[in-house]
């Protein structure tokens, strides 16, 4: 029985358009049919166009309650729903009614270096200040809550003396590119329709 997917995103789309490729290769039944943007002109358009998924803005309003995007979704069939690089708070009636089926990605080893306006550079330069040794992703359930629902996975890596956010980025994006689809497969081969 097929699955779908919907991604809410906020800016560039990077990994909304892994995601996307990651199982349109696979080809089978659990695809990306809906990108959700909260941003009007966010680059991700560009990347969901391409790629031949729809995407649709809602503004503030629409995010504020919820429904029309609770309708959108339920319009669309979605079963699962994948967070890259979105930054508001996903109204608690799509929280209720996707319980342990919306999943994040954060920047960080997280509970580290999390919370509201921890994104981005914010995370890697946080982590640089703090002097860590390591940083990574994780990937977890999310709850109303900014980056405190359960967490699922975790990948790590090794911050560099001399670092700078952009390459703390990279090591990290390499890590989000890698293991964000391959969780995201398994929890959704995972759940029941």
């Amino acid at each position: 029985m097929e699955k779908k997917i919907a991604i809410f995103a906020s800016g560039n789309g990077t990994n909304a358009e892994n995601i996307i490729r990651y199982f349109q290769a696979k080809q089978g039944e659990t695809q990306v049919v809906l990108v959700v943007c909260n941003r009007w002109r966010a680059k991700v358009f560009d990347r969901a166009e391409q790629l031949g998924v729809s995407c649709i803005y809602m503004n503030k309003d629409a995010w504020a309650t919820g429904g029309e995007v609770m309708r959108l979704l339920r319009e669309r069939e979605i079963d699962f729903i994948v967070l890259a690089g979105f930054l508001a708070r996903v109204p608690d009636v799509i929280l209720q009614a996707y319980p342990q089926r919306i999943v994040n990605i954060h920047p960080s080893l997280l509970p580290k270096f999390g919370g509201k306006g921890m994104y981005g550079d914010r995370v890697h330069q946080a982590v640089l200040e703090a002097g860590e040794q390591e940083s990574g992703i994780t990937i977890q359930y999310i709850n109303e809550h900014y980056d405190e629902g359960d967490i699922i996975a975790q990948y790590r890596c090794p911050v560099l003396p001399g670092d700078t956010p952009d390459e703390l980025a990279q090591r990290v994006h390499a890590l989000e590119y890698e293991y964000y689809p391959q969780v995201v497969e398994r929890l959704v081969a995972e759940i029941k329709i």
